[in-house]
């Protein structure tokens, strides 16, 4: 059995429910690397990346490049002296890094590969309505998550679920099976399984403002699961017209209402303490949405301030 050195790679939140795992289960970990800390906000404060503050913390030997390739982070990283490194949500490695340790470099993945390689796994299996995702852990090579798989877990995605409820799932399935992908590794009894690629491969694609915003001629289903897939972070949106004024608003949470109707596409059925849109198939009702300025609030509770007029629609 060899004695692991662990070097671990990741940045937010997700990357140190499972860094954490590794710790709590007593393997060393030599070195953290995680993204160089970059302004963020309205006051444009540094911010540290997640992962930073829980090697802080933890005083883990850390390391912030901006170029992984610059020659004296090389050096730094071969001095750690590591001979496994692990990566979870972080940014694609060159070469000399990834395969640098002995026992080389394996990456946690939030969805059952093939399937949903890319940069949003989490977001695009609720949005594309799936049933079931899980973690995959596989070992690096040239292109973005195509290495050849050494374990995965499935696990079902309910059907209210959002993405943050799904998100902190996987990050503790993600955990369970990263210790489980390390006693093989330490065991000597890695197999792994080569990805087969299909052209019915689905892919995560980075979110972007324009795959973020809320087509409401598609059926309800696909509404509902778009604004529970982006939910909390970075959330659906929409444009808002009430009389001649327009703005956009984000939705946090609605409810899919299956019922006949004449109503237009997109128009706002509001009452006092409830906002439904019509839509090709019934109805999505709004419990939680964000005016620009505003902060997030509760349907009935913004109705308490606010009220919208017949003509009001969503677009």
């Amino acid at each position: 059995m060899e004695k692991l050195k662990i070097i671990f790679m990741g940045t937010p939140e997700f990357a140190v429910g499972i860094l954490d795992t590794i710790i709590k289960n007593n393997y060393d970990v030599v070195g953290v690397i995680t993204a160089a800390d970059k302004p963020a906000g309205r006051g444009q404060k540094i911010k540290y990346s997640a992962v930073k503050e829980y090697a802080l913390a933890n005083n883990l030997t850390l390391l912030q490049p901006t170029n992984l390739k610059d020659e004296a982070f090389l050096a730094e990283l071969k001095a750690l002296n590591a001979n496994l490194q692990i990566v979870v949500a972080f940014r694609m490695l060159p070469k000399v890094v990834w395969e640098m340790p002995s026992l080389g470099t394996f990456n946690l993945h939030a969805s059952l590969l093939p399937n949903y390689r890319g940069a949003a796994p989490i977001n695009w299996a609720i949005i594309n309505g799936e049933t079931k995702t899980g973690v995959t852990t596989f070992f690096i090579d040239d292109k973005i998550d195509t290495g050849a798989m050494i374990l995965n877990s499935e696990i079902a995605i309910e059907p209210t679920e959002n993405a943050g409820q799904l998100h902190d799932r996987l990050m503790l399935l993600g955990s369970k099976t990263v210790i489980e992908t390390l006693k093989v590794i330490e065991n000597g009894n890695v197999t792994t399984t080569i990805q087969e690629d299909n052209e019915e491969i689905k892919t995560a694609y980075k979110l972007n403002k324009e795959n973020c915003k809320i087509d409401w001629t598609k059926s309800g289903d696909e509404i509902n699961n778009l604004i529970r897939g982006l939910s909390p972070y970075p959330a659906s949106w929409s444009f808002l017209k009430d009389k001649d004024e327009e703005q956009s608003i984000k939705i946090y949470e609605a409810k899919l209402i299956s019922e006949a109707h004449s109503h237009e596409i997109g128009k706002l059925i509001c009452s006092k303490k409830e906002i439904k849109v019509a839509v090709q198939d019934g109805f999505i009702q709004l419990l939680s949405l964000q005016l620009p300025g505003k902060k997030r609030m509760q349907v009935a509770e913004l109705l308490n301030g606010i009220t919208f007029s017949d003509t009001a629609k969503v677009y």
